[in-house]
């Protein structure tokens, strides 16, 4: 079985205080895009969990959130089966794009309907969110209000269809570092002065910042000249993706979008990519699914995530969905 990994952007992102377990309660819109990974597993009959991956820099072991993902899901359906699991990266680690996050997420629902455990959705969710703040994220899809560490979701009305180009200084960023070093001053009192409250109000994203760029900029300042560069060449919106390192340019206008992409790319790693709505991130995930052996069951995990089925949204999984 091949499955889509999708990664996300931030529309927004703001800091609201820190909370008595080190984290950071935060508000964020989290935006789904079509740049993907891509994951192959194979059920094992021995309770063994391998993992692979073609990018060399990230650790395959015992340690990374999608082996992680497999043990949870295994310890709490009760399944005596393993998976071999491989990844083909394409989304840089440590870019703030949910890379890690979004094929930790992918291996719950995929394992989910492999092993045969057709746990409810929220459980999913729930499993989700206690490997990684935006993991639950990737189970729902498409554009979402993100609040406390980024795990309480509500959807919200998508988007249209909207160009981008992610830009790539080469490095990643601690996410750590970057909330170590927010100062009390930068974050907002309440829901009554959100930025993001007014853009979900009036569509307008010249309301929309993200109040990590302070710090980022401090520490890591040709993350800042990529943002210039994108305000030249006109994108509508132009924001360091979570805690970074990459950098986007929105556009309504797809031929700015090309012709900022190709101006991009001579100053070094640059990609294109559209947003995509709830509906369409799950069409195209069950679309690129290549299943061998319990194909339906498959198939029928995916379709009961989507949200362009309100009637199933409701109601829990059962193995004859």
């Amino acid at each position: 079985m091949r499955i889509r990994s999708f990664a996300k952007i931030n529309l927004g992102l703001e800091v609201l205080g820190k909370r008595a377990d080190g984290y950071h309660d935060i508000r964020t819109l989290f935006q789904w895009i079509d740049l993907h990974d891509t994951l192959a597993f194979e059920v094992l009959e021995s309770p063994e969990i391998r993992l692979a991956g073609d990018d060399a820099a990230i650790p395959w072991d015992e340690t990374n959130l999608v082996h992680r993902a497999a043990r949870l899901l295994r310890e709490r359906a009760g399944v005596r089966l393993g998976a071999d699991i491989r990844v083909e990266k394409r989304i840089p680690a440590g870019s703030g794009l949910g890379g890690g996050s979004g094929d930790a997420a992918m291996t719950l629902l995929a394992l989910d309907a492999l092993w045969g455990c057709c746990l409810p959705r929220e459980e999913l969710k729930g499993l989700g969110a206690a490997l990684g703040s935006d993991v639950a994220y990737f189970l729902e899809g498409g554009l979402c209000l993100g609040e406390g560490r980024g795990e309480r979701l509500t959807p919200l009305a998508d988007l249209p269809e909207l160009s981008l180009v992610l830009a790539f200084p080469g490095f990643p960023v601690p996410t750590a570092r970057i909330y170590a070093g927010l100062g009390i001053p930068a974050l907002t009192s309440g829901p009554k002065d959100s930025k993001i409250s007014r853009f979900l109000e009036t569509r307008d994203f010249g309301f929309l910042e993200n109040q990590l760029e302070e710090t980022i900029f401090s520490l890591y300042p040709q993350l800042q000249e990529y943002k210039s560069l994108f305000r030249e060449h006109g994108a509508d919106l132009s924001l360091v993706t979570g805690s970074g390192s990459a950098v986007y340019g929105l556009f309504r206008d797809r031929g700015a979008a090309g012709r900022c992409l190709a101006a991009m790319r001579t100053r070094g790693a640059a990609v294109g990519a559209v947003t995509m709505s709830r509906a369409a991130g799950w069409n195209a995930l069950d679309a690129g699914a290549s299943p061998s052996g319990k194909a339906a069951d498959f198939g029928s995990a995916i379709r009961g995530f989507e949200s362009s089925r309100p009637s199933f949204w409701h109601r829990d999984r059962t193995k004859d969905e």
